[in-house]
């Protein structure tokens, strides 16, 4: 007897496929089907041309298909972009008895990066006959048991699915049994042997019968077991449950010993046939013994083994009833439990990393990582939703197929400020209470070359002794770059310019990793004060990023330069300074000069003069100025004072060490009335034991002369060769008023008395050999207090240099003389004097050292002022050494005017032409003059 139920399985089906049909149409992915046990090779879909990809791009952007669980079910081809069959697929293996079954792929390409979702639907085919647990099923009944009663079979199953899996059965012809087939709730077939009529054990004790299972696939296949029914002898009744089936709902995790069901069977004998014991049937599986125990007395069934819906949500558990009696009777039902799902199971989730570590200019929408989330629970409880856990993070969460998510960049980043993130993602169900899984996602932000090096500071002012020792270090400059690895280095090179005629590295250098700085040679301040050059700082990035700075080097002066003697003119260098000196002169009248200038600045250049005083001898007669130079008497002079007078002046610096400087001045003593005739001469002398030797010697000398009779002829002869000399026009004659100044380093000082023409027997009077009177006498008490040095010892030894040099006054700016005064052409000086009584010249504001214009002014000791057309008769021009002459001739006199005021040069021009003139002259004064001029050496 074939039984079927096609209709109800037909209408699951169809049911299946509308929802799985509607749910391919919503989720817009990239569905297909293949089905299983297919072939390798066979062709499942074009998925390069279903997901709007070209085939040219598909290696370039790294297509690949990745999936969960056996990865090598199916491939693609890169070349044609067809999706096929790569090894067996058996549905059963995958999915078991579940009514759908896909699996699920993710496409991934990059450049840029996509993820797309395509779902192949593995579909059943009739792989699978009907199977019985047992080849052989064994029954034993009481011959007594009337017509119509039932003995419950043990059913086949069928691994397939839907109509592959729609069971019939059939039981061989026999005109003792039947077979009913009966659809629980569970939709499952119960299977019961139906006695046609009665048995007789007399007759036939043993029945074997065949039972047929055909499932409904094309082809059909078909399953059999044998059932061996023993007749046994008459108990008249047999116990009876109230029911053949109950259906019991119980909760998954259930603790052991809860009671399922309690059974309840009678039985209408009596005595002890009446007695019932319960027992699992002998159909019942292991599985279900080692989950479930039934008490034999009361027919209470309990809980045993842990129960877990994901393993199993449904046991089927057959129960016998047996009397007691001596040929026993049993009553038959079925338990059937099934399991309601609790929310046990906390999401699974799994993060598969694609862009690790994310570039800092990496494009806002840039795919981090992957994330897969799972829940083996079902319904709500296993519906997931994935969250990030931090807010304040420049990152997002996007779905992409139900249980996928992307984790993609949300803002920009700048690994300056964060190098690195800690995203945790919280993946919760929907159960309740709701469980939930945490995963960090550590995301490291890799640098890009976006920071330039940066020095503190835009300029930098370095100061350097001058003399250095060649490579010393001087500066260091430091860049810090706030990248990272190459994109940190820092490399510094100078910015190469020229120095003058020469280049900046041959003066400085800079180490490339250091950026220390060193001079290569020694730094001179007279030659370079200031040495200004630029230092560049370059990172490794690609490409690099650099800024300069710029170091301002000040070559700061150190007192290497001596002090340097001038001569009295403005030409060349000549011997000791020799001058001849009336004996009429009073105390503190000036009868030299020393003068002397200093390379350095500032207190090295200041300058100090000092008599050094003769050995064995007396009080000096000379004194000279601390800070002028000017060698001056200290008392009136008188016949007994040495005709010859050797004096050292010693120059010093104000620098430390002190610096020292020697100068000879020879002074000839002469009555009044004789004119000088030897010329100037200077030369630097040498301090310490040679100048102690050479005064020992002249005094050695001039002791000798004192005592011999050569001294005498000396003086005849030398009183001979005076009077010999024929007389010269204007000698001593009494000359116009003249205003002259000179100059020391710091000082001025002023003298308006009668000149004296210092004239010669033979030639022209010397226009540039003046002798001054004394104005004021020098004070003693000026040695032990020195004044302060004036405001022009501040100047370079190069702007001092100039300020020796000649000018003519009629070329350069204005003097005035006063209110109301003519203004004239004068030189341009720039000092203050330190006699405030004297008066001064000073020039406009703001006015430098090559200014114009100036103003004469007359101090408090001095009231005069001059009148209109007058020039004023004392002044001082502080800050030159020059001397200047300023002659006031009558209106009507025949003057060239170039002689009206002149300087050093324009003197010493004249100087030498009527040298030229008078050289014979003075070649045979000079040898008239040697004998002299030996005794005094």
């Amino acid at each position: 007897m074939v039984y079927s139920q096609r209709s109800l399985a037909a209408r699951r089906l169809l049911l299946s496929h509308l929802l799985l049909a509607i749910w391919e149409a919503g989720s817009g992915q990239v569905h297909y089907s293949v089905p299983e046990e297919a072939k390798h090779g066979t062709f499942v879909g074009r998925i390069a041309q279903d997901l709007g990809l070209e085939l040219a791009e598909l290696v370039p952007r790294l297509f690949r298909v990745a999936s969960k669980g056996r990865r090598d079910l199916l491939e693609v081809n890169l070349q044609n972009g067809i999706l096929f069959v790569n090894s067996r697929i058996d549905r059963e293996e995958l999915c078991g008895r579940s009514t759908v079954c896909s699996i699920h792929l993710e496409v991934i390409v990059e450049r840029p990066l996509q993820v797309f979702h395509v779902d192949v639907e593995v579909k059943d085919i009739n792989d699978n006959p009907p199977r019985f647990f047992r080849q052989e099923q064994k029954l034993f009944i009481l011959e007594s048991r009337i017509a119509d009663s039932r003995f419950p079979l043990e059913g086949a199953s069928d691994m397939d699915i839907g109509a592959n899996a729609e069971l019939r059965y059939k039981l061989n012809s026999n005109e003792y049994f039947d077979l009913d087939v009966k659809r629980n709730e569970e939709e499952t077939n119960f299977l019961e042997l139906v006695l046609k009529k009665p048995v007789d054990r007399e007759e036939t004790q043993e029945h074997n019968l065949l039972l047929i299972a055909t499932d409904g696939g094309k082809p059909e296949l078909t399953g059999t077991v044998q059932l061996l029914i023993n007749v046994l002898d008459a108990n008249d009744n047999a116990p009876e449950f109230d029911k053949s089936i109950y259906n019991v709902r119980l909760l998954e995790n259930t603790p052991n010993g809860t009671l399922v069901i309690k059974l309840n069977a009678s039985d209408a004998d009596e005595g002890i046939n009446k007695e019932i014991v319960y027992l699992f049937s002998n159909l019942v599986l292991d599985n279900v013994k080692s989950k479930f125990i039934i008490d034999s007395n009361s027919g209470e069934i309990t809980v045993k083994g842990e129960l877990d819906y994901e393993d199993c949500n449904l046991y089927e558990i057959n129960v016998d009833a047996v009397d007691k009696s001596a040929f026993p009777l049993t009553g038959h039902c079925k338990v059937i439990v099934k399991l309601l799902d609790e929310n046990d199971n906390t999401p699974e989730m799994v993060i598969t990393s694609l862009s690790l570590p994310v570039q800092e200019d990496a494009q806002v929408g840039t795919v981090i990582a992957l994330i897969s989330l799972s829940d083996r629970d079902s319904g709500s409880n296993g519906q997931v939703t994935c969250t990030l856990s931090a807010s304040h993070i420049p990152f997002k969460l996007v779905s992409t197929f139900k249980n996928y998510y992307s984790l993609v960049l949300d803002s920009a980043l700048d690994r300056e400020s964060v190098s690195g993130y800690a995203v945790v993602v919280t993946a919760r169900d929907g159960g309740s209470p709701s469980l939930s899984a945490t995963a960090s996602v550590s995301v490291k932000v890799a640098d890009v070359n976006d920071n330039a090096p940066a020095f503190a500071q835009p300029e930098y002012t370095v100061f350097v002794k001058e003399n250095n020792p060649p490579g010393c270090h001087i500066f260091t400059v430091s860049a810090p770059d706030a990248d990272a690895q190459e994109n940190a280095l820092v490399s510094y090179s100078l910015v190469e310019r020229r120095v003058g005629e020469r280049a900046l590295s041959s003066y400085v250098s800079v180490h490339a990793e250091s950026g220390k700085v060193y001079a290569l040679q020694p730094l001179d301040h007279e030659e370079l004060e200031l040495l200004q050059f630029q230092v560049s700082a370059r990172d490794a990035g690609v490409p690099p990023l650099g800024s300069n700075v710029t170091l301002q080097v000040f070559v700061l002066d150190e007192n290497d330069n001596a002090p340097a003697l001038l001569p009295p003119g403005a030409g060349g260098v000549g011997g000791a300074m020799s001058q001849l000196v009336s004996r009429s002169v009073g105390a503190g009248h000036v009868v030299a000069k020393v003068r002397a200038v200093d390379a350095d600045s500032g207190y090295n250049a200041w300058l100090s003069y000092e008599l050094q005083p003769s050995v064995g001898s007396a009080r000096s007669l000379f004194r000279v100025g601390l800070y002028t130079g000017e060698i001056s008497t200290t008392r009136a002079l008188d016949e007994a004072d040495a005709p010859r007078q050797r004096l050292l002046v010693l120059v010093k610096d104000h620098g430390e060490p002190a610096l020292v400087a020697t100068a000879t001045v020879l002074l000839s003593l002469v009555d009044s009335g004789q004119a000088p005739k030897t010329p100037l001469r200077m030369s630097s002398g040498t301090t310490g034991p040679e100048v102690a030797l050479v005064d020992v010697n002249v005094y050695l000398i001039i002791a000798i002369c004192a005592v011999s009779s050569l001294l005498v002829l000396t003086l005849l002869l030398y009183t001979a060769l005076r009077c010999s000399a024929p007389p010269t026009q204007g000698v001593c004659e009494p000359g116009k008023p003249t205003l002259v100044c000179s100059s020391a380093v710091g000082s001025w000082s002023y003298s308006q008395q009668r000149r004296q023409r210092v004239c010669s027997g033979e030639g022209p009077p010397k226009a540039d050999l003046m002798a001054f009177s004394p104005s004021l006498p020098q004070a003693p008490s000026s040695s032990d207090n020195p004044r302060q040095p004036n405001p022009d010892w501040r100047y370079s030894a190069s702007l001092r240099a100039g300020m020796h040099s000649s000018v003519h006054l009629e070329e350069a700016g204005i003097l005035r003389a006063g209110p109301g005064g003519p203004d004239q052409q004068w030189p341009t000086v720039s000092s203050a004097t330190p006699e405030p009584e004297a008066g001064e010249v000073s020039p406009p504001v703001g006015a430098g050292v090559n200014s114009n214009s100036w103003t004469f002014k007359y101090g408090p000791g001095n009231p005069k002022q001059s009148g209109p057309g007058e020039l004023p008769d004392k002044f001082i021009i502080p800050g030159s050494p020059a001397i200047i002459s300023i002659r006031q001739e009558p209106t009507n006199s025949q003057i060239d005017k170039s002689d009206f005021i002149t300087f050093g040069k324009k003197e010493e021009t004249k100087k030498k032409k009527k040298k030229k003139k008078g050289n014979k002259t003075q070649e045979k004064k000079e040898k008239g003059n040697s004998t002299t001029d030996n005794s005094d050496q």
